[in-house]
């Protein structure tokens, strides 16, 4: 459904060469995912995978980034929105002479994904006569190399670094200039007239040069698939619309080559503007991929859970118990820095994640919730994998004593309570899978033993008296908005999980949003996931209606773009903050959403 953007009307403005993160739409195939701005200006988009060095690059580097911008010359307003039940988005551009709309798509094929990455653009007059710019300028992969262009009987290819990219028009379209750092053409378009402008790239790889009219027929194809898949999942609960654009927005961040899950699909967003938490996050996270595969289990996409729980169980094997991998399932390198100006002059911008060398105890809790919920959706386990998951207990109950990382990845080890509630978590799993013969075993002693003591070492060590809560780690009244997770693990009594959650509420909450835990606020905005996890929360402790009334004012809040959500928010502004499409903000939704629904966990 098409919106104003802003909201208030007007002309959509850059400030300083930016737009604002809640301005983007994301566009994407399985592969790649790319940035498309309500001016009409595509400013990411890495190619030909979500993780390869970015193509596009104007988000991060406004004066010299690559960019392919389709927009109307003069003064214009803007309407946004995606199709329903649909990846393909589109813009209406009014201007004073016209209206015309823009429909873009990452397209795939009938039979699936292309073998190529083709970024589609069709323009079509809707009233009067609109003249619009094309410009396609060549990025640099983050300023780390040199874009050149060759002509031929095909028409413009364009070269970065053994990327190549053919620019592919109907007739209507008038190149003006051509040449190594960029095209530029202009069209213009009347009521009923269509025209086309694509990218069809691939990295050290000859490229099939299609009809322009094959390019513009797959934008419906692509269309009618992600309908298909959406139609096809089993969800009748309640926000239903909601629900459904966040399915889809998780549907672009798995990573089809391997069934890897990717945490967002940008690097180095700031978390707050002139801060250095700037981080890459084209990575799969065990916590994102477990969180991602129960929320697919409870939409009824049992072939993408089945292969992305398929994906982690291979890497376990392969690494161990890693907090994340790189989408092909190897260990992240360390951190690095591009010498790019950053989004609002935020710098570093990073490329690696300095997370991959820390230890977290969550994600112990992650793999075997992930698990227990596979199997009680009618799942099941090969001997190899539950072998591979009962030495993880093992190992569980092994490590709970020492301190770690935590959720938040703080450079800081403690012993942090959230972390403690994951050892329990597992080992509960464990021996409840066990118990029902998912699991050898052989150590359901020792992991029944185990779980009993975290849990009395939890409630005598991390229950504060004065905040009238669990608190952040022992010896400390910090507060942690990710405890409230506690209540979907089952631990705990609903006595202090009320309170906890009650004081999580009051303490870390700004309007409909939350911080992640105390003294966070002046480095960086609130962070979604949290207050979706307080609704659900909140739900599970027969507090529903508060619940609800706390969900529906925060998509309320949300409501600035065509439904793509960011990690954090700016609570006095309402500007997003943090890397886009955020995985966990989408898949919290859907939790949330579900469990008010009264749909089974």
């Amino acid at each position: 459904m098409l919106k104003p953007y802003p909201r208030a009307g007007g002309p959509v403005e850059r400030e300083d060469g930016y737009l604002p993160l809640e301005a983007y739409a994301a566009l994407g195939e399985g592969r790649s995912v790319a940035l498309s701005g309500a001016d009409g200006s595509i400013d990411w988009w890495c190619c030909p995978n979500l993780d390869s060095p970015p193509l596009f690059d104007r988000l991060l580097s406004p004066e010299a980034g690559g960019y392919f911008a389709v927009t109307p010359e003069g003064p214009f307003t803007t309407e946004i929105g995606y199709r329903d039940g649909s990846n393909v988005h589109e813009t209406v551009f009014t201007t004073p002479t016209g209206r015309a709309r823009l429909t873009e798509s990452l397209n795939s094929g009938p039979a699936g994904r292309l073998p190529w990455a083709e970024l589609a653009r069709r323009i079509d007059g809707l009233e009067g006569r609109v003249r619009l710019r094309v410009d396609l300028v060549f990025g640099t992969r983050g300023d780390t190399a040199g874009p050149f262009l060759s002509r031929n009987a095909s028409g413009n290819a364009f070269h970065v670094a053994g990327l190549m990219g053919l620019f592919r028009t109907s007739d209507g379209i008038r190149i003006e200039t051509a040449d190594d750092h960029a095209i530029r053409a202009h069209v213009e378009v009347a009521a009923g007239q269509s025209e086309l402008v694509a990218i069809v790239a691939g990295e050290h790889e000859p490229l099939v040069v299609a009809p322009v009219a094959d390019i513009d027929r797959r934008i419906d194809v692509s269309c009618a698939a992600w309908r298909d898949w959406t139609e096809r999942l089993g969800y009748d609960g309640r926000y239903g619309e909601h629900v459904e654009r966040s399915a889809l927005a998780l549907k672009l961040l798995l990573y089809s080559p391997t069934g890897a899950i990717a945490a967002a699909a940008t690097t180095s967003l700031p978390e707050g503007i002139g801060g250095s938490k700037n981080y890459d996050y084209r990575y799969a996270w065990i916590r994102d991929a477990g969180y991602v595969i129960k929320a697919f289990l409870r939409l009824g996409a049992h072939a993408e859970s089945s292969a992305a729980l398929t994906w982690l169980v291979r890497r376990l094997e392969e690494h161990g118990a890693q907090v994340l991998y790189t989408l092909d399932g190897e260990r992240v390198s360390e951190e690095a820095e591009l010498d790019l100006p950053g989004y609002r002059r935020s710098r570093p911008v990073r490329t690696g994640n300095a997370a991959s060398g820390q230890h977290q105890h969550g994600i112990y809790g992650d793999i075997f919730e992930t698990a227990e919920r596979f199997v009680a959706n009618g799942g099941m386990l090969d001997l190899r994998s539950g072998a591979l998951l009962a030495r993880l207990a093992d190992e569980c109950a092994e490590k709970w004593k020492l301190k770690d990382a935590g959720i938040w990845e703080l450079p800081d080890a403690q012993h942090y309570t959230g972390s403690k509630i994951s050892c329990w978590q597992a080992l509960a799993r464990a021996v409840e899978m066990a118990e029902k013969g998912y699991l050898p075993g052989t150590c359901l002693d020792r992991w029944s033993r185990t779980r009993d003591r975290i849990a009395e070492w939890i409630e005598a060590h991390c229950w504060s008296e004065a905040q009238q809560a669990y608190v952040m780690y022992p010896g400390s009244e910090k507060l942690d908005a990710s405890l409230v997770l506690a209540v979907r693990f089952r631990f705990g009594s609903p006595e202090r999980l009320r309170a906890t959650c009650a004081a999580i509420d009051r303490e870390l909450g700004r309007g409909p949003y939350h911080y992640r835990y105390t003294g966070v606020e002046a480095e960086e905005g609130c962070f979604l996931a949290c207050s979706f996890w307080l609704v659900e929360a909140m739900a599970l402790l027969d507090q529903k209606p508060e619940a609800a009334a706390k969900f529906e004012a925060l998509v309320a809040a949300l409501d600035r773009n065509s439904g793509t959500y960011a990690e954090m928010v700016d609570p006095e502004t309402g500007a997003f903050r943090g890397n886009l499409p955020q995985g966990l903000s989408h898949l919290a939704l859907i939790q949330a959403a579900a469990t008010l629904s009264g749909m089974e966990l």
